[in-house]
């Protein structure tokens, strides 16, 4: 399949159908409203930078977008969604221009009780957060972004965060209960997916529906400590933040893990990170801080730094500090930095891990982070690289791969060649049904441009 040719278009023409709808056309808004945090990756920075869209819109409604998805049919011109812009590897830059969506005026929190939540896309993650705590609840998982990321984002583009540790990813069954999408059909309509159903959007980039409303799961709002612990071997760090994730009775959110010199990137923590030391960077409920200390002291860590609940909701939130965020911080040090995303093998020794911290030394600099995934304990590196060329990032890949990593690559656009590896069938087929002649996304799913 190939997507439909582009016409020109006569964009007054087509702006004039959009009444009602606020419209950007300003060329410095346009920049900023059509990338994204691409330029964590080297290689997708000279392949990504030039791309605009041509118009912005932001609707209101779920009828204002039904009439953006008729015009941009009777144009057959792209659209593309698009939440807070805080993904990395470009989900939502439009490829072949046209129509960028933005969801940001579809905020509205339409309920919320004990459990379940129903919002539009446009929520920003934080925002909803304070809301369900009023009745004790919280999002079950978040990027570190949650600041200022969108649910529809998350959804459309993210996959695990702060809180995976307990609830997995995403994709896992009952992350995500029901969406409803726009299609992008002759005669648009709006599509309620419910169930297992949900995963035919679930982290497809917005390539196969305009999500405009979505049910999610919700978490208990435990009081949450914040925690720096420092440990002179990095495989001891390694070995505790996998013990602390299979310990079933301690209660916890976040087990960041860090090979030095990476805490050196932290600029705001330096007081708490000695010269040298591997840190842990934890969110654990307060009533578990006691057996916690027992396991600290079984590994050799040592505390360095410790906020009670009430005090980790004022200043910078740890969580700040990792998954993505970590990246962020080492590239504001320095810009000749990258990173991975590596999936290692389920093993409490972590022995992979410690392999290929010997093998490449600091060139590739160990961060882990601990998530649940079919009732085992995954290993998650976001590793940091020190980038030369393309040639010798791929030869990094490569050799994770040969030894038996998973890397979802986060030097590509494309779906499949990220995270998913294999065509998606489900996916495909919906796409073929409610978006016909490809305007969603463009370019971004390999098995609709190849096959």
């Amino acid at each position: 399949m190939t997507s439909t040719t582009i016409e020109p278009v006569n964009w007054d023409t087509l702006i004039s159908e959009l009444s009602g709808i606020e419209v950007i056309t300003d060329s410095a808004q346009l920049a900023k409203l059509s990338l994204d945090y691409y330029h964590f990756s080297p290689v997708l920075q000279t392949q990504l930078s030039d791309k605009r869209g041509d118009v912005v819109v932001r609707p209101s409604s779920e009828a204002q977008v039904l009439q953006v998805a008729r015009v941009c049919l009777k144009y057959k011109v792209p659209l593309t969604v698009r939440g807070a812009g805080t993904g990395n590897y470009g989900q939502c830059i439009p490829l072949r221009g046209g129509v960028i969506l933005d969801t940001s005026q579809m905020n509205a929190i339409n309920w919320i009780k004990p459990g379940l939540a129903c919002l539009e896309p446009g929520v920003k993650l934080a925002t909803f957060d304070k809301k369900a705590h009023e009745i004790g609840w919280e999002l079950r998982m978040a990027p570190s972004t949650y600041r200022s990321a969108t649910i529809g984002g998350f959804i459309g583009g993210g996959s695990a965060g702060i809180g995976s540790i307990t609830y997995g990813q995403l994709r896992d069954r009952g992350n995500l209960h029901a969406v409803r999408v726009v299609t992008m059909e002759d005669e648009p309509r709006v599509i309620e997916l419910r169930g297992d159903d949900v995963q035919k959007v679930n982290h497809a980039y917005g390539t196969n529906g305009i999500i405009t409303q979505l049910e999610i799961p919700l978490a208990p709002a435990y009081p949450w400590a914040e925690l720096i612990v420092v440990f002179d071997d990095f495989m001891k760090a390694a070995r505790f933040g996998c013990a602390l994730s299979y310990s079933d009775g301690l209660i916890k959110k976040l087990i960041s893990i860090h090979a030095w010199p990476i805490p050196s990137y932290f600029a705001a923590l330096q007081n708490y990170l000695p010269e040298g030391k591997h840190c842990a960077l934890l969110m654990i409920a307060e009533s578990c801080l006691e057996p916690l200390q027992d396991l600290i002291r079984e590994y050799g860590g040592g505390i360095t730094y410790h906020k009670s609940a009430q005090e980790a909701k004022k200043g910078v939130s740890l969580a700040e500090f990792t998954w993505n965020h970590t990246t962020l911080h080492a590239r504001s040090v320095d810009s000749n930095l990258t990173y991975l995303q590596t999936s290692f093998p389920i093993d409490p020794q972590l022995q992979l891990v410690k392999q290929m911290c010997e093998h490449f030394g600091e060139e590739v600099m160990m961060h882990l982070e601990f998530l649940r995934g079919g009732g085992e304990v995954i290993p998650v590196g976001l590793q940091i690289v020190r980038y030369t060329t393309p040639e010798r990032l791929n030869e990094i890949i490569r050799y994770h791969e040969e030894q038996g990593a998973l890397i979802a690559n986060p030097h590509t656009y494309i779906l499949e060649d990220g995270g998913m590896k294999t065509v998606n069938l489900e996916q495909l087929k919906f796409k073929e049904m409610v978006d016909p002649y490809g305007l969603l996304n463009p370019g971004k799913m390999r098995a609709w441009e190849e096959l």
